[in-house]
Protein backbone atom coordinates (compact mmCIF):
# COMPACT_ATOMS: atom_id res chain seq x y z
CA UNK A 1 0.00 0.00 0.00
CA UNK A 2 1.70 3.16 -1.29
CA UNK A 3 1.41 5.22 2.45
CA UNK A 4 1.39 8.92 0.35
CA UNK A 5 -1.89 8.25 -0.99
CA UNK A 6 -3.29 6.22 2.67
CA UNK A 7 -5.76 8.22 4.11
CA UNK A 8 -5.12 9.34 7.62
CA UNK A 9 -9.26 9.10 8.07
CA UNK A 10 -11.47 6.29 7.35
CA UNK A 11 -15.45 7.45 8.13
CA UNK A 12 -17.52 4.01 6.87
CA UNK A 13 -21.48 4.12 7.60
CA UNK A 14 -21.67 0.52 8.52
CA UNK A 15 -24.93 -0.59 6.53
CA UNK A 16 -26.80 -3.74 5.33
CA UNK A 17 -26.93 -5.87 8.80
CA UNK A 18 -30.86 -6.41 8.31
CA UNK A 19 -30.47 -7.51 4.59
CA UNK A 20 -27.36 -9.52 5.00
CA UNK A 21 -30.07 -11.40 7.75
CA UNK A 22 -32.97 -11.49 5.39
CA UNK A 23 -31.07 -13.05 3.01
CA UNK A 24 -30.25 -16.18 5.03
CA UNK A 25 -33.53 -16.17 6.86
CA UNK A 26 -32.44 -14.93 10.38
CA UNK A 27 -33.59 -12.17 12.65
CA UNK A 28 -32.13 -9.04 11.83
CA UNK A 29 -30.49 -8.77 15.46
CA UNK A 30 -28.18 -11.76 13.78
CA UNK A 31 -27.53 -9.09 11.27
CA UNK A 32 -26.43 -6.81 13.89
CA UNK A 33 -24.23 -9.03 15.61
CA UNK A 34 -22.41 -9.97 12.53
CA UNK A 35 -21.87 -6.37 12.17
CA UNK A 36 -20.20 -6.03 15.30
CA UNK A 37 -17.85 -8.98 14.31
CA UNK A 38 -16.95 -7.04 11.15
CA UNK A 39 -16.20 -3.91 12.97
CA UNK A 40 -13.22 -5.50 15.33
CA UNK A 41 -12.18 -6.85 11.86
CA UNK A 42 -11.99 -3.16 10.41
CA UNK A 43 -10.40 -1.64 13.69
CA UNK A 44 -7.40 -4.39 13.38
CA UNK A 45 -7.37 -4.17 9.60
CA UNK A 46 -7.03 -0.16 9.80
CA UNK A 47 -4.19 -0.01 12.21
CA UNK A 48 -2.36 -2.98 10.11
CA UNK A 49 -3.06 -0.55 7.31
CA UNK A 50 -1.32 2.19 8.90
CA UNK A 51 -4.99 4.44 9.29
CA UNK A 52 -5.15 6.38 12.13
CA UNK A 53 -8.24 7.58 12.41
CA UNK A 54 -11.38 5.72 12.40
CA UNK A 55 -15.07 6.98 12.66
CA UNK A 56 -18.22 5.03 12.51
CA UNK A 57 -21.71 5.66 11.78
CA UNK A 58 -22.87 3.31 14.95
CA UNK A 59 -26.57 4.86 15.70
CA UNK A 60 -28.22 7.70 14.16
CA UNK A 61 -30.57 10.30 15.75
CA UNK A 62 -33.28 8.21 13.47
CA UNK A 63 -32.32 4.83 14.48
CA UNK A 64 -35.18 5.05 17.36
CA UNK A 65 -37.66 5.15 15.13
CA UNK A 66 -36.74 1.19 14.52
CA UNK A 67 -38.74 -1.65 16.80
CA UNK A 68 -38.43 -0.93 20.39
CA UNK A 69 -36.70 -4.78 20.76
CA UNK A 70 -34.34 -4.12 18.05
CA UNK A 71 -33.36 -0.88 20.00
CA UNK A 72 -32.63 -2.48 23.02
CA UNK A 73 -30.84 -5.30 21.45
CA UNK A 74 -28.57 -2.75 19.53
CA UNK A 75 -27.50 -0.77 23.08
CA UNK A 76 -26.96 -4.26 24.39
CA UNK A 77 -24.59 -5.24 21.68
CA UNK A 78 -22.72 -1.78 22.86
CA UNK A 79 -22.54 -2.66 26.39
CA UNK A 80 -21.44 -6.12 26.01
CA UNK A 81 -18.52 -4.58 23.84
CA UNK A 82 -17.19 -2.18 26.43
CA UNK A 83 -17.21 -5.00 28.46
CA UNK A 84 -15.45 -7.32 26.59
CA UNK A 85 -13.64 -5.76 23.90
CA UNK A 86 -11.64 -2.27 24.96
CA UNK A 87 -9.09 -3.71 27.52
CA UNK A 88 -8.17 -6.23 24.28
CA UNK A 89 -8.18 -2.75 22.27
CA UNK A 90 -6.09 -0.43 25.08
CA UNK A 91 -3.47 -2.62 25.06
CA UNK A 92 -3.31 -2.56 21.13
CA UNK A 93 -3.01 1.04 21.44
CA UNK A 94 -6.45 2.24 20.66
CA UNK A 95 -8.40 5.49 21.79
CA UNK A 96 -11.90 5.02 21.88
CA UNK A 97 -14.20 8.12 21.62
CA UNK A 98 -17.71 8.79 21.17
CA UNK A 99 -19.55 11.43 19.40
CA UNK A 100 -23.33 12.34 19.48
CA UNK A 101 -26.06 13.03 21.81
CA UNK A 102 -25.27 10.72 24.23
CA UNK A 103 -27.49 12.08 27.03
CA UNK A 104 -29.99 10.37 25.41
CA UNK A 105 -28.76 6.52 26.96
CA UNK A 106 -29.71 5.74 30.58
CA UNK A 107 -26.87 6.44 32.73
CA UNK A 108 -25.69 2.84 33.21
CA UNK A 109 -24.47 2.73 29.53
CA UNK A 110 -23.14 6.42 29.90
CA UNK A 111 -20.92 5.82 32.49
CA UNK A 112 -19.86 2.80 30.60
CA UNK A 113 -18.83 5.20 27.41
CA UNK A 114 -16.99 7.69 30.00
CA UNK A 115 -15.01 5.36 31.51
CA UNK A 116 -14.23 4.11 28.02
CA UNK A 117 -12.86 6.92 27.06
CA UNK A 118 -10.99 7.77 30.23
CA UNK A 119 -9.94 4.11 30.29
CA UNK A 120 -8.40 4.86 26.78
CA UNK A 121 -7.38 8.50 26.41
CA UNK A 122 -3.67 8.30 26.33
CA UNK A 123 -3.24 5.66 23.32
CA UNK A 124 -2.12 7.60 20.50
CA UNK A 125 -1.33 4.49 17.99
CA UNK A 126 -5.37 4.36 16.43
CA UNK A 127 -8.28 6.63 17.13
CA UNK A 128 -11.76 5.02 16.98
CA UNK A 129 -14.55 7.39 16.83
CA UNK A 130 -18.04 6.09 17.43
CA UNK A 131 -20.68 7.93 16.40
CA UNK A 132 -23.67 7.49 18.68
CA UNK A 133 -27.25 8.65 18.36
CA UNK A 134 -25.66 10.90 16.03
CA UNK A 135 -27.24 13.38 13.37
CA UNK A 136 -25.26 15.66 11.56
CA UNK A 137 -28.18 18.25 10.94
CA UNK A 138 -28.59 18.26 14.68
CA UNK A 139 -24.44 18.46 15.44
CA UNK A 140 -24.47 21.83 12.97
CA UNK A 141 -27.73 23.77 14.90
CA UNK A 142 -25.89 22.12 18.15
CA UNK A 143 -22.75 24.64 16.85
CA UNK A 144 -25.18 27.48 15.44
CA UNK A 145 -26.66 27.87 18.73
CA UNK A 146 -23.44 28.08 20.38
CA UNK A 147 -21.61 30.24 18.23
CA UNK A 148 -25.05 32.49 18.75
CA UNK A 149 -24.55 32.14 22.50
CA UNK A 150 -20.90 33.00 22.11
CA UNK A 151 -21.63 35.96 20.07
CA UNK A 152 -18.66 36.41 18.18
CA UNK A 153 -18.04 36.58 14.14
CA UNK A 154 -18.25 33.10 13.17
CA UNK A 155 -15.53 31.75 10.19
CA UNK A 156 -15.37 28.22 9.17
CA UNK A 157 -12.39 27.54 11.55
CA UNK A 158 -14.54 28.76 14.40
CA UNK A 159 -17.67 26.99 13.70
CA UNK A 160 -15.68 23.69 13.11
CA UNK A 161 -14.67 24.25 16.78
CA UNK A 162 -17.75 24.07 17.85
CA UNK A 163 -18.70 20.44 16.26
CA UNK A 164 -18.48 17.01 17.98
CA UNK A 165 -15.15 16.63 16.03
CA UNK A 166 -13.37 19.71 16.78
CA UNK A 167 -10.09 17.88 17.15
CA UNK A 168 -10.98 15.28 14.72
CA UNK A 169 -9.38 15.87 10.65
CA UNK A 170 -11.78 15.66 8.57
CA UNK A 171 -12.37 12.07 6.66
CA UNK A 172 -11.04 11.54 3.17
CA UNK A 173 -12.70 8.79 2.53
CA UNK A 174 -16.04 8.31 3.40
CA UNK A 175 -16.95 3.94 2.98
CA UNK A 176 -20.95 3.05 2.58
CA UNK A 177 -21.81 -0.72 2.07
CA UNK A 178 -25.00 -2.26 1.06
CA UNK A 179 -25.18 -0.22 -2.25
CA UNK A 180 -26.95 2.61 -0.72
CA UNK A 181 -25.69 6.31 -2.51
CA UNK A 182 -26.24 8.67 0.01
CA UNK A 183 -24.94 10.34 3.48
CA UNK A 184 -27.67 9.56 5.68
CA UNK A 185 -27.56 12.93 7.64
CA UNK A 186 -23.60 11.64 8.71
CA UNK A 187 -20.61 14.29 8.67
CA UNK A 188 -22.21 16.86 6.00
CA UNK A 189 -19.81 19.53 7.05
CA UNK A 190 -17.05 17.25 7.76
CA UNK A 191 -17.33 15.75 3.99
CA UNK A 192 -17.00 18.65 2.02
CA UNK A 193 -13.91 17.34 0.40
CA UNK A 194 -13.97 13.33 1.48
CA UNK A 195 -13.76 11.12 -1.27
CA UNK A 196 -16.17 8.20 -1.56
CA UNK A 197 -16.18 4.86 -2.25
CA UNK A 198 -19.50 2.89 -2.26
CA UNK A 199 -19.73 -1.22 -2.58
CA UNK A 200 -22.82 -3.59 -2.85
CA UNK A 201 -21.20 -5.68 0.21
CA UNK A 202 -23.23 -5.74 2.85
CA UNK A 203 -21.97 -4.20 6.05
CA UNK A 204 -21.53 -8.06 7.79
CA UNK A 205 -19.35 -9.41 5.25
CA UNK A 206 -16.81 -5.97 4.88
CA UNK A 207 -13.51 -7.16 5.42
CA UNK A 208 -9.81 -6.37 5.52
CA UNK A 209 -9.50 -7.43 1.50
CA UNK A 210 -12.87 -4.68 0.85
CA UNK A 211 -11.43 -2.09 2.91
CA UNK A 212 -8.08 -2.68 0.64
CA UNK A 213 -10.36 -2.28 -2.68
CA UNK A 214 -12.05 1.01 -1.31
CA UNK A 215 -8.33 2.49 -0.12
CA UNK A 216 -7.05 1.36 -3.71
CA UNK A 217 -10.25 3.17 -5.17
CA UNK A 218 -9.33 6.25 -3.14
CA UNK A 219 -5.68 5.95 -4.14
CA UNK A 220 -6.23 5.88 -7.41
CA UNK A 221 -8.27 9.91 -7.64
CA UNK A 222 -6.53 13.42 -7.92
CA UNK A 223 -7.62 15.02 -5.02
CA UNK A 224 -8.28 18.79 -6.21
CA UNK A 225 -10.29 20.87 -3.30
CA UNK A 226 -11.01 23.05 -6.18
CA UNK A 227 -7.60 23.61 -7.99
CA UNK A 228 -6.10 22.46 -10.97
CA UNK A 229 -4.04 19.30 -11.29
CA UNK A 230 -0.27 20.17 -9.94
CA UNK A 231 -1.49 22.90 -8.10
Amino acid sequence: MNQQTLPEHIAIIMDGNGRWAKQRGIPRTAGHKEGGKALKKIIRACKELGVKQLSVYAFSTENWKRPEEEVSFLKGLLKNALLKEVKKLSKEGVRIRFLGQLDAFEPELVTQIRETEEYTKDNSEHQLNIMLNYGSRAEIVQAVNKAVANGEEITEEIFSELLYTKDIPDPELIIRTSGEQRLSNFLLWQAAYSEFYFTDTYWPDFDKKELEKAIADYSSRKRRFGGLDGS
